[in-house]
């Protein structure tokens, strides 16, 4: 059991880190995961949307028919939360890329 988490701990955090170099599919990756709950990690649909959008922010029409898919199951609120997180994530990008 503990390997399993440890290894949703490295994908996570490898996708992360080629998130925040501004790559799409580590953006995209990381919805799959979280929509997903695949590799061991908890399913989070705030999260998943969160990445869904970035990604879908960067031109991926794949994670825009994503986002769509899992909005269906959202609430507002929770979507809302999910695009919040999304603009903070891209406002923290442009800061570090200025």
């Amino acid at each position: 059991m503990g390997n399993s988490l440890n290894s949703a701990r490295f994908l996570i955090e490898s996708r992360l880190r080629d998130a925040a170099r501004g790559n799409t599919r580590a953006c995209f990756d990381l919805g799959i995961v979280y929509s997903s709950g695949a590799e061991g990690v908890p399913m989070d649909l705030v999260e998943a949307h969160k990445w869904f959008n970035i990604a879908a922010a960067s031109g991926s029409e794949e994670a825009q028919q994503c986002r769509a898919d899992i909005a269906e199951d959202m609430t507002a609120r929770e979507i809302i939360e999910a695009q919040k997180a999304a603009r903070a994530w891209l406002r923290g990008l442009q800061l570090r890329a200025a």
